[in-house]
């Protein structure tokens, strides 16, 4: 079979397992081609496992329309969020603190997070997400 032609790669975001084709997914779909109907079915199916979880979704369109995507990990600032059990980061990150994580659960996360981060090892993608963390107010101890 011969390879197929790219029309365009594009980014979205979407939470695992229950997405719906309401904006902003529908519409981005629709403008590079894609069913988002048909999108979202199998979107779902596959990320039934990440239930709510906001995950990332590269999204490739081929010329006849046709179209494949690959799931990410989900974004360290949700994941953050998640362990400091926190509705969302500080507005003013060096006045305001949010909570604290110890850089065991920054190293966690950069193993879940993995291929998506460009680090070469451990310990640089666990500084990584920590610099995250002080951006979004969580202090990092350890």
């Amino acid at each position: 079979m011969a390879k197929k032609e790219i029309t365009v790669q594009f980014k979205l975001q979407a939470p695992g397992g229950t997405a719906t084709p309401a904006p902003p997914i529908g519409p981005a779909l629709g403008q590079h081609g894609v069913n988002p109907g048909q999108f979202i079915q199998q979107f779902n199916a596959a990320s039934a496992h990440l239930k709510g979880k906001v995950i990332g979704v590269l999204v490739t369109v081929y010329k006849d329309r046709t179209f494949s995507f690959e799931l990410k990990s989900p974004p360290a600032s949700v994941m953050l969020k998640d362990a400091v059990k926190a509705e969302k980061g500080s507005g003013e990150p060096n006045k305001n603190k949010i909570g604290k994580v110890t850089m065991a659960q920054c190293k966690a996360i950069a193993k879940e997070k993995g291929k998506d981060l460009n680090a070469f090892d451990e310990d640089h993608a666990a500084r990584i997400i920590a610099g995250t963390a002080r951006s979004m107010g969580i202090t990092v101890e350890g």
